[in-house]
């Protein structure tokens, strides 16, 4: 009988080197790259999986501030997750490795899991797929296995796995771990590949849970510990489970590498050449794309002339590229990058830099996703701001009130309940309604296609985390709804 195998997907991370798309609220996980579909990163992280033998539903770990976002993007691929476990804060691999392992032998069972990141773009699914058969025996019999990509260059971006022997380029054969070596520089690294023995580490593993969980016990127990008392005491939270707060505070902050498999003796690493990649940039997303005739990449709205070799991308307006080279070019809602090729890893410097002054550019977009819709912020001034708000079908605002603002609402599309106080009305298109400053209220769609509103608000102070929140159907309190 086959060992049924769950994947466990880690997304988090915010991807700060590929801004202005990808920001805290929304990182990069969560966008459509490095395909020619619609489906995410993350989409495509479950979706690469299918046809393997024994698989099971997907154990997800992710931030709790984006936990709708992770249900919506399972619901859209026809996914039911096995459990999606939230994290009240970022802890490194080994925590979210032990959690995983110990949810998964909470009922008695010893699955294989299936370590991944939820950011990775892997072009060769099917050679993918056979690597994970081929480290399967090794899993079961015990061994630790790490997937190991067969360099292409010697990066320096990358941390190494050294194996005990010569790599065969063409074989899926697990090999005894030698020693993992931490991001070299550029002559050390030539060194590697010239070598023959050395792989980049990719952050992928395959193991049986006990196998695992043992390991952590002997070499790292207090994050064993911290993470056992943080499941024991979880809270259901519709279809999540919320970790709880300080029990896994008190979780060091350690990666699997380090804590476990730089010590044990159980490590395997399996060589893969499959077209990785962790997309840490515009540069590598360019490498990984495919490229018209004169090596651009081209996204949405995007008009190119005399043009080579450059990733122009817009999500709103128009970009025209004329006789530009070597460019990287992104267009967001509230910002544009305009970067040489090869200095595109140095953005995460600006994202610190709009961090440390406070800007929200930083952080989110104008459109923020909820779990019943989202809206987008079109104009603000310091005591009054324009949003439009769309609601999806069946979903609900929660009932609150605020101390600060006042709200006009503008219904242009749909059909929508209104609950101001004592008093409930249906608001149609063209129709609208005030909310006054103090009103409990709360908006329904109780229609089959989603609501489209215009919000103005006005009042001494429009923050976010001016919400009192007196119901909420998505178990949301006014203390973690905050935008940063």
């Amino acid at each position: 009988m086959t060992t049924p195998l769950i994947p466990v997907i880690l997304c988090g991370g915010t991807g700060t080197r590929l801004w202005p798309l990808s920001r805290a609220s929304y990182p990069k996980q969560y966008w459509a790259l490095g395909g020619k579909g619609d489906e995410t990163l993350l989409q495509q992280t479950q979706q690469r999986l299918e046809g393997i033998e024994g698989l099971d539903s997907p154990l997800l770990i992710c931030n709790e501030d984006h936990r709708f976002i992770v249900a919506e993007q399972m619901r859209q691929i026809g996914i039911e997750p096995n459990a999606i476990l939230l994290e009240p804060m970022g802890r490194n691999t080994a925590p979210a490795v032990a959690v995983a392992a110990l949810q998964a032998t909470a009922r008695g069972e010893d699955p294989l899991l299936l370590v991944l990141a939820a950011d990775h773009v892997i072009k060769d699914a099917d050679r993918f797929r056979a690597a994970i058969d081929a480290g399967r025996i090794a899993a079961e019999e015990g061994r630790l296995v790490t997937f190991g990509i067969v360099p292409t260059a010697p990066e320096t971006g990358y941390g190494y796995i050294e194996a005990s022997e010569s790599l065969d380029g063409s074989a899926l054969t697990p090999l005894a771990i030698a020693r993992f070596v931490e991001k070299p520089d550029q002559a050390t690294a030539k060194q590697f590949l010239a070598s023959g023995r050395f792989t980049w580490n990719s952050g992928m593993f395959l193991f049986k849970a006990s196998a695992m969980l043992a390991e952590l016990e002997r070499l790292a127990p207090e994050v064993v510990s911290c993470c056992r008392a943080a499941l024991e005491q979880d809270v259901e939270d519709l279809d999540f489970l919320r970790l709880e707060r300080e029990a896994f505070a008190k979780c060091p902050s350690i990666a699997i590498d380090v804590a476990v498999m730089e010590k044990t003796q159980l490590g395997s690493v399996l060589p893969l050449s499959a077209g990785w990649s962790d997309v840490g940039s515009w540069s590598a997303l360019w490498d990984t794309a495919e490229r018209d005739e004169d090596g651009n990449v081209l996204r949405g709205r995007v008009i190119s002339e005399g043009s080579r070799n450059c990733y122009l991308r817009s999500e709103h307006r128009l970009v025209v590229g004329l006789g530009v080279e070597n460019l990287v070019v992104v267009e967001t809602d509230d910002a544009v990058l305009i970067a040489d090729r090869s200095q595109a890893q140095n953005v995460k410097t600006i994202v610190k830099q709009l961090e440390a002054d406070g800007s929200r550019e930083g952080k989110a977009h104008r459109k923020i996703y909820r779990p019943w819709g989202h809206y987008t912020s079109v104009v603000e001034d310091s005591r009054w701001q324009v949003k439009r708000i769309s609601v999806k079908p069946g979903a609900s605002l929660s009932l609150q009130m605020h101390h600060h603002r006042a709200e006009h609402w503008i219904v242009v599309s749909g059909t929508a309940v209104v609950e101001r106080d004592d008093e409930t009305q249906l608001v149609g298109e063209n129709q609208s309604t005030y909310i006054p400053l103090g009103c409990k209220h709360r908006l329904t769609n109780p229609g089959r296609i989603p609501v489209e509103l215009i919000e103005v608000q006005s009042g001494a102070y429009l923050g976010e985390d001016d919400i009192v929140r007196f119901d909420d159907i998505y178990g949301r309190t006014s203390q973690t709804f905050k935008i940063a």
